[in-house]
């Protein structure tokens, strides 16, 4: 979901602008499915954004359980065959929020934030499928994410006299010789991605930028820094445009600075088979600890120069044309840490019988390795044609990609952007893409060297890599990929419009241009999903935004504090109220039982204190990110409908109780604890609200109405962990999922009133659970919440709020249905719900006139003064609430 208030340029279009031709180009030009390009884009606006994106999952070939084993015992028949695949696909949910506006008319300002979670099984390394490299963990062979097959000593992969993989042929084992000897082979170039998941991890970024603007030339500068986990990256961009030819030509010139920084923490499931021998001088190691193996961490650093010159040309009144170049050079650090590729050593040293020219190979994963320097070269051209007959917009684009790894890429991308009449238009989309592979591309490596066998960092292994550089990444392969997708659009009045889009995505090896593309094994597909409500507030006008609805604000007094939710209406039908509401909250500090302090003993006395399983862990430090935006409609004057979609992240980190195994250290013994030596996070779309507010009672002083709602399930219940040491860890702590998973009941009471400078206001709100459980097996507490408040205005336009807030919530009913590795206090249904008690302080504030009236803006930071809490939980560190609203 997506939101745009836009202030429209108060200057007049130069030439061709007044013509209907020119509205046409622009939108074609702006097209994304979902989004709204920054080129051309009016002088103040607020986006916010939701988007989402999934893949399908992959084909996973595995040998069967009456296989040789990948540990090297003979004396079993040995097939493979594509196998049940459980890992769940990536996923990644996203949400976008921009603000702009304009200073002295020619002083633009644009800041940015984009956050966006992502989880699944992503492919670490690529072999022959005999290798087995991805392990079931069932006895029915179904591939659940176990921890993927990186080394063998014995011998796990064999090859023909020409390097191609081969398999043992069934029923042709020797049994006379021991260990028993193959007599034939088979054809097996079935090569398979080996796979590895990954927990939840949010990315977070900020950015800004600042343009001024003269009659004919214009300048900008502007940063930002983009922060997730295990990667850091900081960056500057400066440019100008120079317009001539009576504005019909523009020449553009930008440039950029990018610094980042690595710090990956190895697999703690691959480090043990991992080779890092080519990363020695940039592995840190913490503290190891006894019959434990240290955490490592791969660190390095990488610096991007970017350069891009075009010119876009106005043809005539109908047609537009762009051409542009630009020019990268990075240097560094440019792996992909998570990536590996097999290299399949000859060992002489295995049993003889073989049959001739077949040798059996003893196998080391590294890490990947890409030159340090990369220069890449980007030529562009676009062509944008608008159909008179049709009033439509045709847009075209060619790209064509070069880089001296030997990457050559070609893009063909296609719009039409089609009114419909009646404020509907649709614009569908197609895009093509083609490259050819990298020169130091490769699924896997066969060297015919003697290996040594005892050391997997054994440099003599490693000199003996038959590449210098090396990557099995698929990104990297020869491939096509095919995507076609449409944005419907529908225009309102006064300005509001609403947006959809969709695309789907096809990669296979067999779309490349030419042919030879990588093989099907690397084939996979994904959709993304965009939404995008956008309000012109040039086309609602100003000149009933500070009449009416300021005479609204003094009817009922000045906004209510920014935590408080449906607590005013709309008074006439027909008006629209549009908003953004952010909220933090952080828990940290100490453990509590009831309203006490509490000891790790006291949690460590029962097991039924952490789920049913042993405390090892509780929860140090917890944090929760939620967006939600709000739209608000009056059919009539005694009637609002509000729909109010939410996008959560929260992390949260561990501390081991007194005497129990230390977080992060990879214990066989204690695989739940050694996960939990990190954040853990979850991010993504929460529960929708659904409501409707009912007028009780007006006058000049009280008001008194009645809220009506429902909750959809909309956010996930089933996020899981990911596997560790051969563990399967399932479903993430009860809080940290992203809804409630049932439809809720959400009906509130709210009075308000005022006098002179004075506001004030009571409001009653619950949750009641309409369903027995949710899919993974329970159900959230009912939620009782009263809260009053008062306010006085300091000036006319603002004012500062007290607020007192006790909130009662019940404990978790049931318990998850599937697999899930308790660990502490939070993994407890009992550990949730119970009594607070808060405070709140508040500053309100509404813009009576100008170009920006009809905004209200409300903070409010939420005190904890008392816990009460249902089993043992982290104290409350407080609460803070951003309301933005705008009604129309």
């Amino acid at each position: 979901m997506a939101v745009a208030v836009i202030k429209k340029n108060k200057k007049k279009s130069v030439a061709y602008g007044r013509d209907s031709a020119l509205k046409a180009l622009t939108t074609a030009a702006m097209v994304l499915p979902g989004m709204i390009s920054s080129a051309h884009a009016a002088d103040s606006e607020v986006t916010i954004q939701y988007g989402h994106y999934e893949e399908a999952k992959r084909d996973i070939y595995a040998p069967s359980a009456n296989a040789v084993s990948a540990s090297g015992v003979f004396g079993l028949e040995y097939e493979t065959g594509k196998v049940p695949n459980n890992f769940h696909p990536i996923t990644v949910d996203s949400i976008h929020i921009q603000a702009k506006t304009s200073f002295f008319d020619r002083l633009k300002f644009t800041g940015n934030y984009t956050e966006d979670t992502w989880s699944g099984a992503t492919p670490v390394a690529t072999a022959p499928a005999g290798f087995g490299g991805n392990t079931p963990i069932t006895t029915d062979e179904v591939v659940t994410g176990a921890s993927p097959y990186l080394e063998s000593i014995a011998p796990g992969a064999f090859f023909d006299s020409n390097l191609s993989p081969v398999i043992m042929k069934k029923d042709v084992l020797d049994f006379s010789a021991f260990p028993p000897q193959v007599k034939e082979f088979e054809e097996g170039s079935q090569l398979v991605h080996t796979m590895a998941m990954a927990s939840p991890e949010t990315r977070k970024q900020g950015d800004f930028n600042l343009s001024y603007e003269w009659d004919k030339y214009a300048v900008d500068i502007g940063g930002g820094i983009s922060i997730e986990n295990d990667y850091e990256s900081r960056f500057v961009n400066w440019g100008g445009r120079l317009d001539l030819n009576n504005k019909l030509t523009s020449l553009n010139f930008s440039q950029s600075y990018t610094n980042s920084t690595t710090s990956a923490l190895l697999d703690h499931d691959a480090l043990p088979y991992l080779a890092t021998v080519g990363y020695a001088d940039k592995i840190k190691n913490s503290n190891s600890k006894v019959n434990n193996l240290a955490e490592s961490t791969l660190v390095g650093e990488r610096e991007d120069w970017a350069t891009s010159l075009s010119i876009t040309q106005v043809l005539n009144k109908s047609a537009l044309l762009e051409a542009g170049v630009g020019y990268t050079h990075s240097s560094g650090f440019m792996e992909n840490p998570y990536k590996a590729v097999y290299v399949f050593f000859e060992d002489p040293d295995q049993p003889s019988g073989l049959t001739s020219g077949t040798a059996a190979y003893r196998t080391v994963a590294y890490i990947e390795e890409r030159p340090e320097i990369r220069e890449q070269w980007n030529f562009k051209l676009r062509y944008i044609q608008h159909i008179s007959p049709l009033d439509a917009a045709l847009n075209v684009k060619y790209n064509f990609f070069h880089d001296d790894w030997g990457i050559n890429a070609h893009t063909f991308e296609g719009n039409w952007v089609q009114p419909l009449g009646r404020g509907w238009s649709v614009t569908p989309t197609v895009r093509y893409y083609s490259q050819n592979k990298a020169d130091f591309y490769t699924p896997y490596l066969v060297s015919k060297n003697k290996a040594v066998v005892s050391d997997k960092d054994n440099l003599e292994n490693y000199n003996n890599i038959p590449q210098e550089n090396f990557s099995s990444d698929h990104r990297l392969s020869g491939y096509g990929a095919l995507s076609g997708g449409v944005v419907i659009s529908k225009q309102f009045a006064r300005g509001l419009s609403l947006e959809f889009g969709f695309e789907y995505y096809t990669h296979e090896g067999a779309l490349k241009l030419g042919g030879d593309g990588e093989g099907g094994y690397a084939d996979f597909s994904s959709y993304s999903v965009n939404g995008a409500l956008k309000v012109d507030i040039g086309s609602v006008g100003r000149s009933m935004a500070y009449s009416e609805h300021a005479g609204h604000n003094m009817h009922h007094g000045t906004p209510a504090p920014a935590g408080v939710m449906s607590a005013h209406m709309l008074d006439t039908a027909g008006d629209w109220m549009i908003g953004y509401r952010y909220m933090y909250g952080r828990q940290a500090g100490d453990m509590l039982q009831g309203n006490n302090k509490i000891n790790d003993g006291v949690i460590q006395v029962s097991d039924s204190n952490c789920g049913g399983s042993h405390c090892y862990v509780a929860p140090d430090e917890m944090t929760m990110h939620m967006h939600m935006f709000n739209i608000m409609y009056a059919p009539t004057d005694w009637l609002n409908l509000m729909l109010m979609p939410t996008f959560i992240d929260m992390s949260m980190g561990m501390r081991s109780l007194a005497g129990e195994p230390e977080l992060g250290i990879r214990d066989p013994d204690y695989p739940e604890v050694s996960h939990a030596g990190h954040e853990h996070m979850t991010g993504g779309l929460g529960d929708t609200k659904i409501s409707a507010l009912f007028k009780l009672y007006a006058d000049q002083v009280h008001h008194l109405h009645l809220g009506i709602g429902v909750s959809a399930p909309t956010g996930d219940v089933d996020i899981e962990l990911r596997d560790t040491h051969g563990e399967e860890l399932g479903l993430i702590h009860y809080g940290m999922q992203l809804g409630s998973g049932t439809w809720d009941f959400t009906p509130n009471m709210t009075y308000t009133g005022n006098s002179d400078k004075w506001s004030w206001g009571a409001q009653l709100s619950g949750i009641v659970r309409l369903e027995s459980q949710n899919e993974s097996g329970y159900r959230l507490g009912d939620k009782f919440q009263s809260t009053v408040w008062g306010s006085y205005n300091l000036l006319n336009w603002l004012s500062m709020s007290v607020r007192g807030v006790y909130t009662s919530q019940g404990a978790l009913h049931g318990e998850y249905n599937d697999v899930h590795s308790p660990i502490g206090p939070m993994d407890s249904p009992e550990s949730y719900g119970g009594e607070y008690y808060d405070l709140g302080f508040g500053i309100n504030a509404i813009v009576p006139t100008g170009d920006l009236a009809g905004n209200s803006l409300s903070v409010e930071w939420i005190q904890p003064m008392e816990d009460d809490v249902n089993g043992y939980q982290l104290e409350r560190d407080g609460t803070l609430s951003v309301n933005w609203g705008y009604a129309f």
